[in-house]
């Protein structure tokens, strides 16, 4: 039955396309250029067609006359109008029109077309675009960024450097894939995490909740995140530095230089470190009386995280034979000491890790390699090693006391050092059949090999034993695009994955997907959206083989499969000149099985990931903003997912599971923020600006355990409601090209907790300097 479905979707496709052939419709293309450069994104409007052009000012258009009436708008331009003859020879070559300067000042510009982020918004699929740039004079990074989305939950074990999991729309963890420029991150090592990466990095951050289109060329479950830099060819300069509470200190450089042969060189430098000395509220027991004290408040005294990172890339720009090529390298390093296990009743004093990353890297981008066919290549193989220390045999007590015990160190005596050595090479294809049709091939191929020893127990040959991993993502898929009236995108994926300990035999899996995304416009500003997927999300290779630090192995976990469906509709829309408001919503279903999620092992020390024969979700989410004029803008957003356990039978009960249908723990099911801020233009001077905004966190109390076990909320145990109040102030001097920010979060100094019973910091300040200059190519 199945077969049929397919085979009847390839012949229906086939009959549009042999339509599409006998159009007589002809099809043109052309560029929008200045005297010395292209035009990017500018306003085409062909007779009463309106038409978009690309970053490259790349626009297409299909006519049956001989003579069209052509009109140009782009921001900081002439206007072009002229009447355009449309021959026989304009078929292969593209119609260049050349706009001018525009050299009157203007202090404000009305954009006609839309933006990236808005352009992005409007895609078929159930995606939220941030817009990067304006956070650049924060110390956020891409995880602060990422929790001001609804639907999304950013949980993190810690302070600075601590591990971190995004919940989005039900699915967390290795559920959702990360990309940086359309590349999978899997392999970028520990100094490249979503908490310490600063949002000075991004243009914008496109969040892809449930279906992912196959161009990102992922097995995830339940969405994507995309960090997308610019590519811009321009010279700039974007340098930034914070210092903060708990000693932490944060770098950041991007700079670049386009010469007007194309020659381009990227820069991208940070760095992160904190002692993570905050004060933590927990029971305590003494190691030397074995006195034990409940909500005893104490510092954290062995959290200290720092991490350097490096990526330098040199290539040429706007090239016949390449719009961007791009050689590279990629270096980081990191040192992290480890003060708790998966509980805070777990102290350590001495274990620790480093870690670095050596990748070279390939980035290859052609448009119109052949007429309608654009192309994307990218590899990169990581060389880096980490290594986990843990020499001491002793046992520490919050106060910081320990004894000498044992042999067996604090968790585990090893001086382990090893490599995940990791490659990824992805290719991504999309040939125009029309300007309302197009097919997109996309290859993602991924290696994993670990292999180490431990210096202190070389004959520990479970360490030794090499652990591989190679995984295999092809998409195919097929869109219909009528420009702002409807789309339609039909797509299949086939995933091969294929794991190896040494010393054991490979297991080779297989899995098929599916799925639809379609958007119509009720009218420009009142988008509907639906998509479907039944996706595929094989095991990563740290639930597999375990990260070394919290995680535990698991051999025998299976892949997991889901059935997505979302439902959305968003509507903007302006009351007079001053006023413009914004309305989001979205509906999700899923269910899930052999859902993969991390519990507790065995002794509570550590996280193991394990199979739930099945998990249903349901629920929604909501956005809203307001702005008025230049001053003022108002925000917010709520998130409610309800997960169901669907796994009627399992080991150690003859029965019905007593848990059978209830909530899921340790997951979040109700969230939100609030944010305004205000902004005073001209404040001190000409082109200063002074801005205050006020961000709220709110998170819902939720079930650290099963709620049907325990018989009372102190034997459930529940991960208590959070409430942050977070405030924020940034003077910007000279356009933009001076700037400092000053910073309070938490200023309540609650309690906040996002696993188990890890806490993260309390009140704390910082203060940020920026210094951005910039000019465009020439």
């Amino acid at each position: 039955m199945q077969n049929s479905k397919i085979i009847l979707t390839i012949g229906m496709s086939l009959c549009v396309l042999n339509g599409v052939a006998q159009n007589k419709t002809n099809s043109y293309k052309g560029q929008v250029r200045s005297a010395t450069e292209v035009v990017p994104f500018a306003t085409v409007k062909i007779d009463q067609q309106i038409i978009r052009a690309d970053k490259n000012g790349n626009f297409s258009f299909t006519n049956n006359k001989s003579t069209v009436d052509i009109q140009i708008t782009a921001v900081g331009k002439i206007t072009v109008n002229r009447q355009q003859v449309v021959l026989s020879n304009y078929f292969n070559s593209p119609i260049l029109i050349e706009m001018q300067d525009d050299s009157q000042g203007i202090d404000e510009v009305e954009v006609m077309g839309l933006t990236k982020i808005k352009e992005i918004n409007r895609q078929a699929f159930n995606v939220t675009a941030i817009d990067a740039t304006k956070l650049y004079n924060s110390t956020l990074n891409i995880a602060d960024a990422l929790d001001k989305v609804s639907g999304v939950r950013v949980r993190e074990s810690g302070g600075v450097g601590s591990n971190t999991s995004l919940t989005l729309n039900g699915f967390s963890g290795n559920h959702i894939r990360f990309f940086l420029d359309g590349i999978p991150m899997d392999n970028f090592g520990t100094s490249f995490q979503i908490n310490n990466i600063p949002i000075n990095l991004a243009e914008r951050v496109e969040v892809y909740k449930g279906v992912v289109p196959i161009w990102l060329g992922s097995d995830a479950l339940g969405g994507a995140v995309n960090i997308v830099t610019s590519t811009k060819a321009r010279t700039f300069v974007d340098a930034s530095y914070s210092y903060g509470s708990f000693n932490t200190h944060r770098t950041a450089v991007n700079a670049g230089v386009t010469n007007k042969n194309g020659l381009t060189v990227l820069l991208n430098a940070y760095q992160n470190y904190s002692d993570n000395d905050y004060t933590v509220t927990t029971l305590v027991s003494n190691i030397n009386t074995w006195e034990s004290k409940e909500n005893v408040k104490v510092k954290r005294f062995h959290d200290k995280y720092h991490n350097e990172a490096l990526v330098a890339q040199v290539g040429v720009s706007n090239k016949s034979y390449a719009d961007k090529l791009l050689l590279g390298i990629t270096l980081g390093q990191n040192y992290k000491e480890i003060q708790t296990g998966a509980r805070m009743v777990s102290v350590f004093g001495g274990w620790h890790r480093r870690g670095n990353t050596v990748m070279p890297t390939l980035k290859y981008q052609k448009n119109n390699l052949i007429k309608g066919l654009d192309v994307t290549l990218n590899a990169n193989y990581n060389f880096g090693k980490e290594q986990n220390i843990d020499t001491l045999n002793r046992r520490y007590d919050w106060y910081g006391n320990y004894k000498e015990m044992g042999t067996n160190g604090e968790r585990s005596r090893q001086l382990y050092v090893y490599k995940n050595n990791e490659g990824i090479a992805s290719l991504a294809a999309n040939y125009r059949l029309s300007d309302r049709q197009s097919l997109s091939l996309s290859n993602v191929a991924t290696t994993f090999n670990r292999k180490g020893e431990d210096e202190l127990n070389p004959q520990n040959s479970n360490l030794e034993q090499g652990q591989r991993s190679i995984k295999n993502v092809m998409g195919l898929g097929y869109s219909y695009d009528v420009k702002d009236h409807w789309s339609t995108t039909v797509f299949g994926k086939m995933i091969t994955q294929n794991n190896k300990l040494e010393e054991a035999e490979s297991a080779s899996v297989t899995r098929f997907g599916y799925g639809l995304a379609s958007t119509y416009f009720i009218k420009r500003d009142l988008q509907i959206k639906a998509s479907y997927e039944m996706t595929n999300r094989m095991p990563t290779s740290y639930e597999i083989f375990g990260d070394l630090e919290n995680q535990e192995a698991n051999g025998n976990l299976k892949p997991e499969r889901s059935h997505n469906i979302n439902l959305g509709a968003i509507y903007g829309w302006k009351q007079g000149d001053d006023h413009r408001f914004s309305v989001a919503g979205n509906l999700i279903y899923r269910y899930s099985f052999d859902f993969i999620y991390n519990r507790l092992n065995n002794n509570q020390s550590k996280l193991v990931a394990d199979n739930r024969d099945g998990v249903s979700t349901r629920g929604g989410d909501l956005d809203v903003h307001y702005s008025y004029k230049n001053f003022l803008n108002f925000g917010g957003s709520l998130t409610y997912q309800y997960l169901q356990n669907k796994q009627k039978y399992e080991p150690g009960y003859t029965g019905v599971s007593p848990v059978y249908n209830d909530q899921m723990p340790n997951i979040p099911y109700l969230f939100g923020n609030t944010n305004v801020d205000v902004s005073f233009h001209d404040f001190g001077g000409k082109n200063n600006k002074l801005t205050v905004g006020y961000n709220l966190l709110y998170v819902h109390d939720f079930w650290l355990y099963w709620p049907s076990r325990g018989n009372s909320s102190a034997n459930k145990k529940q991960i208590p409601k959070q409430l942050s109040h977070d405030v924020n102030l940034v003077y910007s001097l000279g356009s933009g090209k001076y700037n400092i920010g000053v910073e309070g979060r938490n200023l309540a100094n609650a309690n906040l907790y996002d696993n188990f019973s890890l806490q993260k910091p309390g009140r704390s300040f910082a203060i940020n300097l920026r210094y951005y200059f910039q000019r465009d190519h020439k």
